[in-house]
């Protein structure tokens, strides 16, 4: 499988949100471009955000089509890249550059339960609308945390194989897309 660009990928989104999602890659292209995936933990270089989405939006079209072979999914391609496309769509501006050159949390974002709020309202500014299970992706895309239960099932088939992406991206190929020679054919950083 060829590794594809986010462009690529936004194309395989349904409408309306497709084109949302297009015009926010657009309105913030350079602050997705210069902010780190993480401070630490992975894609932690400048352009990492970027590189994160675009990493975890090819694993998932890689989980998708293999998933989908051995059992049918209930949801879409577009689903699930829509949901991956958004899962940390916090990020970029959930830190600040202080004067010792380190990022550090804004106050205001500080938990998971900041992020999402931060995540819904960002998205709701653009117009994008989320089916319930879309919002259930993307709101358990990190995982259950907190709100586990052994009584009920919180995270739905779609969270979890945004989980799966993620997980993937941020803990078994953490320093991927490589700066040079990535093994996966065309992949690389966007800032090289």
């Amino acid at each position: 499988m060829i590794y594809r660009t986010i462009e690529e990928m936004l194309d395989l989104i349904d409408e309306p949100n497709g084109s949302i999602c297009k015009r926010i890659l657009s309105d913030n292209r350079k602050l997705f471009q210069t902010v780190q995936g993480s401070t630490n933990n992975h894609q932690n270089w400048p352009g990492g955000y970027f590189d994160h989405v675009q990493e975890v939006m090819n694993i998932a079209v890689l989980l998708y089509h293999s998933l989908d072979m051995v059992r049918p999914l209930p949801f879409s391609l577009s689903d699930l890249l829509l949901v991956v496309y958004f899962h940390d769509i916090e990020k970029p501006w959930k830190y600040e550059l202080r004067e010792d050159g380190q990022l550090h949390h804004i106050p205001s974002m500080k938990t998971k339960e900041d992020h999402q709020r931060f995540r819904m309202a960002k998205l709701a500014e653009y117009g994008i609308v989320f089916t319930p299970e879309q919002e259930n992706g993307i709101k358990y895309a990190e995982g259950e945390l907190n709100d586990y239960s052994n009584r009920e099932r919180v995270m739905g088939p779609l969270a979890c194989v945004a989980h799966m992406c993620d997980v993937c991206s941020a803990r078994l190929w953490f320093n991927h897309p490589m700066k040079e020679k990535d093994p996966w054919v065309w992949a690389r950083r966007i800032r090289d």
